[in-house]
């Protein structure tokens, strides 16, 4: 229940972040921004439609035609953090941070933004939009959440050339980029991949834990104690910084007192995660 109640808050605060981002900086300094969110902001600069309002109708429509690809989990968090994005984008207004140097607004857009999806994701929820496009590229297609929000954000952000302008549209690629190294920092430091090596009585049980909720295969390893010369065994998994929130999360639940120890990976590649371009052009 304490864990429910953690995440909860962190979609809470993350949507409140994301709308103060949008409506305190973005849209005073006349930046765009991608997904569903920069769709509703070119509609409010054209029409002065709520951005809280068609955020909400434009995500229950994409979270409509996609929920069969989520866990239900992310689903409800999902939908919380859709209505309260939404809720605050419509109410928290009044308040606009507008610079005479415009490079101002668009680092604190990036930051406040980056830090709310940042946020979001931690507590296991997306905040809709390209976010959940993102999620889908991640689950199936092994792309990094960052690059992934990088690539379909972009689309809707060079479309909105025709509205803000090309100086506006250069400022808001740079905020974009900004909020995707928050998010990466957030998430889990700047680092993509992590090496993991558990030792535990329990070892069985979280490696059965690990295959079935992250997908991600377990070595196992026959280890003896120094000191007490009792026989353990030792798990070596490697993860994706995004799965790594959630693993401490299992190992925690089975075994408190597991001893865990974290490496920083510099590459990978094989079954899950990325491959080398002589091993794809071979597969071709």
């Amino acid at each position: 229940m304490k864990n429910y109640l953690i995440e909860i808050t962190l979609i809470i605060i993350g949507s409140f972040f994301f709308a103060a981002g949008v409506n305190f900086f973005a849209i005073p300094n006349e930046l765009g921004e991608g997904g569903i969110t920069g769709i509703s902001m070119i509609l409010y600069y054209l029409f002065e439609w709520s951005p809280g309002l068609t955020t909400l109708l434009f995500n229950a429509v994409l979270l409509a035609a996609g929920y069969k690809l989520l866990e239900k989990r992310v689903i409800l968090y999902t939908i919380l953090s859709i209505l309260f994005t939404s809720f605050f984008l419509h109410w928290i207004t009044g308040i606009e941070m507008v610079f005479d140097e415009s490079i101002l607004g668009t680092i604190f857009a990036g930051v406040f933004i980056g830090i709310g999806i940042g946020l979001v994701l931690r507590g296991g929820g997306t905040t809709g939009g390209s976010t959940i496009l993102a999620k889908f590229a991640n689950q199936y297609f092994g792309w990094g959440m960052s690059t992934a929000l990088l690539i379909f954000d972009s689309i809707v952000v060079f479309s909105s050339y025709f509205v803000i302008g090309i100086e506006n549209t250069m400022f808001t690629i740079l905020s974009i980029y900004i909020s995707t190294k928050v998010i990466d920092y957030i998430i889990d430091g700047l680092n993509m991949r992590k090496a993991v090596t558990v030792i535990s009585k329990k070892a069985p049980q979280i490696a059965g834990q690990i295959n079935e909720e992250l997908d991600r295969g377990v070595t196992i390893l026959p280890a003896r104690g120094h000191f007490t010369q009792e026989s353990r065994e030792i798990l070596y998994i490697v993860i994706n910084k995004q799965e790594l929130f959630k693993f401490k999360k299992i190992v925690h639940h089975i075994d408190p007192k597991a001893f865990v120890v974290i490496h920083d990976v510099r590459d990978v590649f094989g079954e899950g995660f990325s491959y080398p371009k002589s091993a794809l052009k071979q597969s071709m």
